[in-house]
C-alpha cells in the first residue's frame, strides 16, 4: 500500500469511527449542550496524519452529521467544524512541531484554550440564530453555561486523547497503516506515567463535574 492510499484509508477509518462515536455517545451536559467524544478521534488522527488531515476529517464528519442526526442545519455544521478544528487542529499543529509527549500535552492544553475562546465568541453570535434565544439571554449564559461546558469538553478530549493515542498509534504502526513516529527523543518512564496519571485524574474530575451539572450528584 503506497503512502497516499494508506493516508486516505486512515482518514476514512478515523472519519467512520468519529461518526459512530458521535452517534452512540452523545451525553447531555447542560441546557441543549451535549458532549460528543468525536474530537478525540479527530485529534488522534491529526497527531498521526497532520493538522490538514484533522481539518478535513472535521469537515467530513460534521457534514455527514448535518444530514443524519443533527437538527441544526448549516449553522450546526459550521459550529461543529469550528469546535472540532479549533481543538484538534491546534493540538495537531503544535504536536507536529514538537513531536513528543510533552508536545502533545502542550498541544492539547492549547487546543482546549483556543476552543473555549472560539466557541464563546461564536456561541454569542450564532446561538440566537438557531436556538431562538435573545442575544442578551445568550450573553447571560456565556459564563455559567457555555464556559464550563467547553472547559469540560476540552478536559475530557485531552484526557481521553492522552490515554488512547499511544496504544492506537502503536497498533496502527504494527499493522503498517500509520507512519513511523518522527519523535526526536523519549520521555522518561516516570514522566510518562505521571502524565498518564494526571490524564486519569483529569478525566475523573471532568466526569464528576458533568454529573454535578446534570444534577445526578
Amino acid at each position: 500500500m503506497n503512502t497516499k492510499t494508506r493516508k486516505l484509508t486512515l482518514i476514512a477509518m478515523f472519519c467512520a469511527i468519529a461518526y459512530v462515536v458521535m452517534v452512540v455517545a452523545r451525553i447531555p451536559v447542560v441546557l441543549f449542550l451535549k458532549y460528543e467524544p468525536k474530537d478525540v478521534i479527530l485529534t488522534i488522527g491529526g497527531f498521526l496524519l497532520g493538522p490538514l488531515a484533522s481539518a478535513a476529517m472535521s469537515v467530513v464528519v460534521s457534514f455527514v452529521e448535518m444530514f443524519t442526526v443533527s437538527d441544526t442545519g448549516i449553522i450546526g455544521f459550521v459550529m461543529n467544524v469550528l469546535s472540532s478544528c479549533s481543538f484538534a487542529c491546534t493540538a495537531a499543529v503544535i504536536y507536529k512541531k514538537k513531536h513528543t509527549l510533552k508536545g502533545a500535552v502542550i498541544g492539547l492544553i492549547s487546543g482546549c484554550a483556543v476552543m473555549v475562546g472560539v466557541m464563546l465568541l461564536w456561541n454569542y453570535f450564532i446561538t440566537p440564530l438557531y436556538m431562538g434565544y435573545p442575544r442578551e439571554a445568550v450573553a447571560e449564559l456565556l459564563l455559567p453555561a457555555f464556559l464550563p461546558f467547553n472547559l469540560l469538553k476540552g478536559g475530557l478530549n485531552a484526557g481521553f486523547t492522552i490515554l488512547l493515542y499511544k496504544p492506537v498509534a502503536t497498533a496502527l504502526r504494527k499493522a503498517h497503516l500509520a507512519p513511523e513516529s518522527l519523535g526526536g527523543g523519549q520521555e522518561s518512564k516516570g514522566g510518562r506515567v505521571g502524565i498518564l496519571l494526571a490524564a486519569g485524574v483529569l478525566l475523573i474530575t471532568c466526569i464528576l463535574l458533568v454529573l454535578v451539572m446534570q444534577g445526578k450528584i
